[in-house]
């Protein structure tokens, strides 16, 4: 894991003793009605906006110079969240939630560690929310290709998003520190896959 479990303890221990023992903010109005639930949506909206933008470059003459930063923006933000979302169903780790040191009923297991199968089924890693914010580090890639001025600007919104709800999961016990670290990564290279293939001088892959 990028940082030791002894390290996502260490956070965690603090976070659950500042609770009181308990995860306090599990159920909050803020971290799971406006941060979670809200910020899905909001993020979903958002792309939904960029594939309806794409589509009517496909038509619209006017913007075929964005047709290609448009069709990557939309394809690369869906597959950073989905490969989060793959390797999270794949990953056998709990919530912070789940273990007993933190209230919980199981054992921590690391990530390449043998899980007993008496255990069950667990998929807490990589973080699935923080990454309708860490997705969007596509903007940069976008930027660059459009107006290069902007990029950090969209790099600062994608870091800022995905901390804020990596953080709310945090506080509500559903996530460790590596868990965001981790998607932010994967999302970082799939962005930057993304953008060899989709964004190169005469690329292929979206219609120009």
């Amino acid at each position: 894991m990028l940082i030791n479990a002894g390290g996502d303890f260490l956070l965690a221990d603090l976070l659950y003793a500042a609770q009181g023992h308990t995860w306090a903010l599990r159920e909050s109005w803020i971290t799971t009605t406006v941060v979670h639930e809200a910020g899905k949506t909001v993020s979903a909206a958002a792309w939904l906006g960029v594939l309806l933008a794409w589509l009517w470059s496909l038509f619209d003459k006017r913007l075929t110079r964005w047709r290609r930063p448009l069709g990557y923006l939309a394809w690369a933000t869906l597959a950073g969240a989905v490969t989060v979302s793959l390797l999270k169903a794949g990953s056998g780790m709990d919530c912070p939630w789940d273990l007993q040191r933190y209230g919980g009923l199981q054992p921590f297991v690391g990530l390449f560690d043998a899980r007993p199968p008496s255990m069950g089924r667990a998929a807490c890693f990589p973080a699935g929310h923080a990454s309708a914010g860490y997705a969007w580090v596509t903007l940069y890639f976008f930027f660059c290709a459009l107006r290069p001025r902007w990029r950090w600007a969209g790099l600062a919104v994608a870091l800022g998003l995905g901390a804020l709800f990596g953080i709310s999961q945090q506080l509500r016990g559903a996530h460790f520190l590596s868990h965001d670290l981790w998607t932010l990564i994967i999302c970082w290279l799939v962005a930057l896959g993304g953008s060899t293939w989709l964004l190169r001088p005469n690329g292929k892959g979206t219609s120009a």
